[in-house]
């Protein structure tokens, strides 16, 4: 019989029956909502030929929607515990490989030897670059509603903001409330897709040197641009103020109001003195 772990009662059988208990401090929450599960399926935009990266495949919730509409799924799941089920959810599907594995320290060009072309599923902000780096198109990720604001803001409000905008253009496709999940979360989610650009946003020669100084000024992101940036580059506050000024940057600025042409202007003038 299949399973359809998007109806409540088939994946509250299922998880019995593997003796599953789910975990909070990994983010173990599965949809329970099979028309919104198909709905974020279709929000891929995957067609027949597509291979996809399946990062968090749980219990193979979003695998099985994804499996009938694309040429290849590999599933990617940490948890051991959660593979018996998964397997068990995904029998008959011949074009889903699944692999228990850290997506750090996964291999995805040998997963996918003609070039990955969509990654989907719901994965920490922090490796959100990495993945867009290594897979050429596109990522839908069902990600915190909190998460997905800072992603699609107007300025560079955050480093995530800074990171996700340098390597892709994302936007909001439509909102997950906590309802649709068990256990439900304390807040409602949202499903973004990022289109990952050909070449990064911002045109600097060092792209992990470019976000570690960005990060360095959010450090004391509540402070005077100025005053922070004179403190990382250690220069003196009237000087770095004075060069902001010479950029058009008002140095009493805070960091969060930048856009991320500016990021990319502060970055190029302090580069050189700026040594972590």
């Amino acid at each position: 019989m299949n399973v359809d772990p998007a109806d409540a009662r088939q994946l509250g059988s299922l998880l019995r029956r593997h003796r599953i208990e789910l975990q909070h401090r990994l983010g173990q929450n599965f949809l329970v909502e099979v028309s919104l599960r198909d709905s974020i399926a279709d929000a891929a935009g995957l067609d027949a030929g597509d291979e996809v990266l399946e990062v968090g495949a749980g219990v193979g919730t979003l695998t099985v929607a994804l499996a009938a509409r694309c040429k290849k799924v590999v599933a990617v799941e940490l948890d051991g515990r959660l593979l018996p089920a998964l397997r068990e959810v995904l029998e008959g599907h011949h074009n889903v490989q699944v692999v228990q594995a850290d997506i750090l320290r996964f291999d995805i060009v040998s997963a996918f030897p003609n070039g990955g072309e969509v990654v989907a599923g719901n994965i920490p902000y922090n490796l959100t670059g990495e993945l867009m780096r290594r897979l050429p198109r596109k990522l839908s990720l069902v990600v915190q509603k909190e998460v997905a604001d800072r992603w699609t803001a107007t300025t560079g409000a955050s480093l995530a903001t800074v990171a996700v905008q340098m390597f892709s253009e994302p936007r909001i496709v439509m909102s997950v409330p906590a309802e649709s999940f068990t256990p439900v979360p304390k807040v409602d989610s949202a499903l973004v897709v990022l289109d990952v650009r050909p070449e990064p946003a911002v045109d600097v020669d060092d792209a992990d040197r470019f976000l570690r100084f960005v990060e360095a000024v959010f450090q004391f992101r509540r402070k005077q641009l100025g005053g922070t940036v004179g403190r990382i580059t250690k220069t003196s506050g009237s000087e770095s103020a004075s060069a902001l000024n010479a950029l058009g940057i008002d140095p009493t600025r805070r960091p969060q109001t930048l856009s991320l042409g500016e990021w990319e202007i502060v970055f190029r003038a302090f580069n050189t003195r700026f040594d972590r």
